[in-house]
């Protein structure tokens, strides 16, 4: 192993030269308009053919390997029948075979729908319906799932294991290795424009059923090429991944932004909290991306001898909660962390290059007039947008809250204003918002809820329908959620609201994952002194783990469904009865519903 030397790691990454350099790469896109990803690692291939690209403990690709790899199932797809525009569904764990399989596939004008590994039965069957595949590819500890799920699907389709499995449907590892590697004819490629459809990614279902958004060709570049200029990636980067490749930012951003410019990715199957300095350090790893709660579950592991000892220049992603942003940065000795807000189907996007604390973007002056989002007064109750007497939105002011909107411009020039949506016509209506400015104008609603202050920062505040009405006032999830989670013992919180009869609007609840017993009385206190009294979760509920979708998110709608009801949480349940919390039981839920509380 190379000796790790801490003065090897490159100077921080200036936020206008990061701008500059985004803007440059991506610029040329709409010049070429054949020339898609699968044709940029195929260039990068004749180049540094034997240079790795993407490692693993369970294959390792050099850039040659990888473009003969991609070449094989691309000659696949074309001897299956598939015509341009035709789905393939693929359900498989992370590993350096997953890029290799949607890049060939894609590349002959195929669209590859990437699954959610965590998903089962009737959801599992929902994500493959709506896109209508003639081929699923699933890796072998998913033979089972998938089986049960087509029963629900209602639709025939090819299935194929990759790997051995016992079950009845024919290995795909084996029929692809019977083709060449070489790179197809021109006559033979059939490639696609940069306006085609490449993937289907899916939203994380975290209030609802999974909707499959549209990827194009272009989108792909896009996002590769900019956060190639953003990090500043050069050839001897490597980049650590170990987010879910079935979402755009570990299997599409990741993998593009290193591979565009001739950079290698390690690929971990799993996030592991214990072992991810350990991985670090033995791959020798330049950057990692990280989204979500995995900060803090690696702020909450035991001190290690690696978590400093690395070359670590950039930390990239979202979610960096900005109560542990300083002790993050702090304890693992990061240089450098590039925040960043983006939506897979949307045409907002926001990059905090400056490290400030909590920000998740701030636009240089001389772009604003270009990427600035537009956030607008929305009703807490309804979700929709206020108007004015002309019947237009109603800009937020500084340090006002609003919801973040894109402007839709169809201009093939602009590849930053576009809004793909998604399978169903009638989901992608519901994320447009017409007549916001001016008559006719259409911009792209987040359903983020987010402020920006005086000097340019934006911060992320709440989901629209995560934030809820008490006492006449808007209570943020989200900002409650970052409250609790500084008190001693608190691992995760989880803040959503919840309807009690005879109380107008909801009541705040917490679902807290905790590090030993937590100090209830304590909390109570803490809470009191940090938020105002309409925003203080009057139940708690103890988990014994956090419920995260598979991209660290948390997902609310069972919890809310559940309530504070005993029989059907299972949980250790708290009432704030006025003077502390006491225990919740099924007796005094009766008495809560009654009406005996003041709430």
């Amino acid at each position: 192993m190379m000796t790790i030397e801490k003065d090897a790691v490159s100077t921080k990454t200036s936020p206008a030269k990061a701008w500059l350099r985004a803007l440059e790469l991506t610029a040329p896109l709409v010049q070429n308009p054949f020339r898609t990803l699968p044709t940029v690692i195929q260039e990068v291939a004749l180049r540094l053919g034997d240079t790795r690209a993407l490692l693993s403990e369970r294959e390792s690709f050099t850039y040659g390997e990888l473009a003969a790899r991609a070449n094989k199932y691309a000659r696949w797809a074309l001897d299956q029948g598939l015509k341009k525009g035709d789905v393939v569904c693929l359900l498989m764990t992370n590993r350096p075979e997953y890029f290799a399989i949607w890049l060939g596939i894609t590349s002959v004008g195929v669209v590859v729908s990437l699954l959610n590994t965590n998903l089962v039965g009737a959801s599992l069957a929902h994500s493959m319906r709506i896109v209508s595949p003639r081929h699923v590819i699933a890796s072998a500890e998913y033979a089972a799932t998938l089986t049960e799920a087509l029963t629900l699907v209602g639709q025939s389709a090819a299935v194929w294991i990759h790997g051995e499995s016992g079950s009845k449907f024919p290995r795909i590892d084996k029929a692809v290795d019977r083709y060449s590697g070489v790179p197809l004819d021109v006559d033979d490629r059939r490639q696609p424009a940069i306006d085609d459809l490449a993937l289907y990614i899916y939203t994380s279902g975290t209030t609802g059923l999974p909707k499959a958004a549209r990827v194009s060709h272009m989108r792909a570049m896009q996002w590769s090429h900019w956060f190639a200029g953003m990090m500043d990636v050069q050839p001897i980067d490597r980049m650590y991944n170990c987010l879910p490749m079935y979402h755009s930012v570990g299997g599409v951003q990741v993998i593009g932004a290193m591979l565009a410019v001739g950079g290698s990715v390690v690929i971990r199957e799993k996030f592991s909290a214990s072992q991810f300095w350990d991985d670090v350090v033995r791959w020798d790893c330049t950057l990692f991306e990280y989204i979500g709660e995995l900060c803090r579950y690696l702020l909450h592991t035991e001190p290690s001898a690696n978590e400093r000892e690395h070359r670590i220049r950039m930390a990239c992603g979202n979610g960096l909660a900005a109560e542990i942003w300083d002790a993050f940065k702090d304890r693992f000795s990061i240089p450098q962390i590039l925040e960043f807000y983006a939506a897979t189907e949307g045409s907002v996007s926001l990059f905090n290059m400056q490290g400030k604390r909590g920000a998740i973007g701030h636009i240089p002056a001389y772009l604003a007039h270009r990427f600035s989002p537009l956030l607008v007064e929305t009703d807490t109750e309804t979700g929709a947008p206020m108007r004015n007497a002309q019947g237009f939105c109603v800009a937020s002011g500084p340090n006002e809250v609003g919801e973040a909107l894109g402007k839709i411009v169809h201009d093939s020039s602009s590849l930053g204003t576009r809004f793909e949506g998604y399978t169903s016509t009638e989901e992608s209506e519901k994320k447009i918002l017409r007549n916001v400015l001016t008559p006719g104008d259409a911009w792209f609603r987040t359903g983020d809820l987010m402020r920006r202050d005086d000097k340019g920062y934006y911060y992320f505040v709440d989901r629209i329908g995560d934030t809820f009405r008490r006492k006449g006032e808007n209570v943020a999830t989200s900002e409650v959620a970052e409250v609790i989670c500084e008190m001693p013992g608190v691992k995760h919180a989880n803040v959503y609201g919840v309807t009690v009869a005879g109380v107008e609007g909801r009541v705040g609840m917490a679902a807290l994952v905790t590090q030993g017993a937590v100090d209830l009385a304590g909390l109570r206190n803490h809470m009191a002194a940090r938020l105002p009294a309409y925003a203080r979760p009057v139940f708690v509920r103890m988990r014994g783990e956090a419920r995260l979708t598979g991209t660290f998110k948390y997902s609310k709608t069972e919890l809310v469904r559940e309530g504070y009801d005993p029989e059907a949480c299972g949980d250790a349940l708290y009432f704030d009865n006025g003077d502390a919390f006491i225990p919740l039981d099924s007796d005094l839920n009766r008495r809560i519903q009654a009406g005996e509380f003041r709430l």
